[in-house]
């Protein structure tokens, strides 16, 4: 494939944006090569701006889970747009969304709806803080809560990227209140609790991790923590920005049945449209501003655009369950096909698989934390990655994100895609 149209647009959005994007794994700096710029996209296919047809499997970092310009979101979005773009008033609109997302996901009572993901991770701390009187937070290393500077230690996916997990311009006043824990370490995580006796606020999780590959969480380890944040006092927070509303219509809590006291949303809830939300029960939600001490605002939260894409979203799967049914089919056919060849190839590879997440490693061993993900082959990644999209498959640019399927794929993408990978590990035999 030519890529000469991508590569001028990439060196001339360099003199004007820093590093030439406005999110740094798109850079393609994991992997090499300047980044595709994409035109436009339709089910499950990406079209770029040198002609190319590309299989997408990271539908916009998980969100386009019905698939690319969806005709009922793209039309919710037409009609709203035709009354107005944004009022910085309340509408309707936002209690529809507000009530069926409280009825979708277990143990929620009220939610407020912010502009990213970040923004509500960042929130939920704040609140968790407040509610508590307590200023630290446990986070676990690889998990990736967005950018605000308590989340970016050893924050995985962009941040491991670049090697540069503790990010300069986050104090060491701030970092001092975010103790790092290992995934799936429940040990670990008593000592640091014992440690810090009544100081912990919250323990803040990807309950799935997609930020250092897909990481199930291992058995008994989200019930561990329950039990934990019960006996001290701590609130436990899901951080649902990839897995709400994709794992399961309720997320994590409905498919695993542990119970989060608070959670985050991103992605899907908004249809592809910038959205973020953090929900709990009302008994710590009625501590927000202006029910409550504890300030938060945003002069775009609750965009009639994006709320209209995310209650068309939202009421699609609510209505049909079997989508959540077909994704996972897709994704555990697609991980059969990648694990005969990978098996053959005599490589080192582990794959990690959860309902319609998955990620192939090249390593060793069982991927199941930061450190273990971290003994990945990068380079045999880069190749890999590069090969495949030769053939018209775009993976996630990085060997530290998870693939995110999208219900638009037919079998017929997945078994060229399987072709394509068994053509790709022949390359690096």
């Amino acid at each position: 494939m030519i890529y000469k149209r991508s590569s001028a647009l990439f060196a001339e959005a360099a003199q004007y944006i820093p590093g030439g994007v406005n999110s740094p794994v798109r850079a393609f700096k994991a992997v090499g090569g300047d980044p595709i710029f994409v035109e436009r996209a339709e089910g499950a296919y990406l079209y770029d701006e040198d002609g190319n047809t590309l299989i997408d499997y990271i539908s916009s970092w998980g969100p386009m889970i019905l698939g690319h310009a969806y005709a009922p979101v793209i039309d919710a979005i037409k009609e709203r747009a035709e009354k107005g773009t944004s009022y910085g008033m309340p509408t309707a609109l936002e209690t529809e969304i507000a009530k069926l997302a409280v009825e979708m996901v277990p143990g929620i009572d009220k939610i407020r709806f912010v502009n990213s993901g970040t923004e509500a991770c960042m929130s939920v701390i704040r609140l968790a803080r407040g509610y508590t009187g307590r200023d630290k937070i446990i986070k676990f290393a690889g998990c990736y809560h967005g950018h605000s500077d308590s989340f970016l230690i050893q924050a995985g996916s962009g941040a491991v990227t670049f090697g540069n997990p503790n990010s300069p311009g986050v104090t060491q006043g701030t970092a001092k209140d975010t103790l790092l824990a290992r995934y799936n370490d429940l040990d670990q995580v008593k000592e640091i609790i014992a440690a810090n006796s009544g100081a912990i606020a919250a323990i803040i999780l990807e309950p799935v991790a997609g930020n250092m590959g897909c990481i199930p969480p291992a058995d008994g380890f989200l019930e561990g923590l329950r039990a934990l944040c019960d006996q001290h006092e701590i609130l436990l927070i899901f951080d649902e920005v990839m897995t709400g509303f994709r794992l399961a219509a309720g997320g994590v809590q409905e498919l695993m049945n542990v119970r989060a006291d608070l959670v985050t949303f991103g992605k899907v809830i908004g249809g592809g449209l910038p959205v973020g939300a953090f929900a709990g029960p009302a008994h710590i939600m009625s501590h927000l501003a202006p029910e409550g001490p504890v300030y938060q605002a945003g002069t775009l939260s609750g965009n009639p655009l994006a709320m209209a894409a995310g209650l068309s979203m939202l009421t699609t799967l609510n209505q049909q369950p079997e989508v959540f049914t077909s994704l996972n089919e897709k994704t555990a056919y697609l991980h059969r096909g990648l694990e005969e060849g990978l098996a053959a190839s005599g490589l080192d590879y582990s794959i990690n698989r959860l309902g319609s997440m998955i990620s192939v490693h090249f390593s060793p061993t069982p991927v199941t934390d930061f450190d273990t993900a971290a003994l990945g082959n990068n380079e045999n990644f880069k190749k890999y990655f590069h090969s495949m999209l030769r053939q018209g498959i775009y993976l996630p640019p990085s060997a530290f994100e998870s693939w995110f399927l999208n219900d638009a794929l037919s079998y017929e993408d997945i078994d060229k895609t399987i072709a394509a990978s068994n053509n790709a590990l022949k390359e690096l035999a």
